[in-house]
């Protein structure tokens, strides 16, 4: 649980964020805080990493500080929101995982951006898997959401792996982007398959 620092501004106990930390075989899902800004950093500076997100622009320190702060607030303000993701065994940030909503957003979307070094190992698929377990267990969602460029073939990998399909597609940030959906129902199958080892 995060709590904002007494500014001494009255008597008003500080605001309490309740972001929960997930973990998965290799992963550590957790709130992002300050000191995730210089890793946050260096993860996006490489161009493969960001070709695809967003206006496709390496971001700034400042540009990366002022995300967390965003998506702290985007907890704050929808209750779910972006994890940082740590690698279990070393502890290092390998990316971002989580559920983006922001205003005009087409809907809630399981979002997903790991770091160079660690492409390859489907660690976005087991972090976005949690994400999306955590989603339609808590929250009252009846389908999510991927938002993924059309030439975005490992992104679109993942979503395929976690059971969404395409739906249709939109404009995002100026750019073409593809809808992959999946409903509760969907998801909940699958749940079920999984567990049984029928999948």
């Amino acid at each position: 649980m995060l709590a904002a620092p007494d500014r001494g501004f009255g008597d008003d106990p500080p605001m309490q964020i309740d972001i929960p930390t997930l973990r998965t075989d290799r992963l550590v899902l957790r709130p992002f805080g300050e000191d995730d800004t210089e890793p946050l950093f260096e993860l996006m500076q490489d161009p493969d990493v960001v070709r695809y997100i967003g206006d496709r622009r390496i971001p700034t320190r400042q540009e990366c500080w002022r995300g967390i702060a965003g998506w702290i607030g985007h907890w704050a303000l929808r209750g779910y929101g972006l994890w940082a993701v740590d690698d279990r065994e070393s502890g290092e940030l390998v990316g971002r995982i989580g559920l983006i909503n922001p205003v005009d957003w087409p809907g809630p979307e399981i979002g997903y951006t790991i770091g160079k070094r660690w492409w390859g190992r489907g660690l976005a698929t087991e972090g976005a898997r949690a994400a999306m377990d955590w989603a339609f267990d808590t929250l009252d969602f009846d389908e999510l959401i991927s938002l993924i460029d059309p030439a975005n073939s490992a992104s679109i990998g993942v979503a395929t792996k976690l059971g969404e399909s395409l739906k249709g597609e939109t404009a995002l940030w100026g750019h073409r982007v593809l809808v992959y959906a999946i409903t509760r129902k969907t998801w909940a199958d699958a749940r079920v398959e999984r567990a049984t080892g029928s999948a």
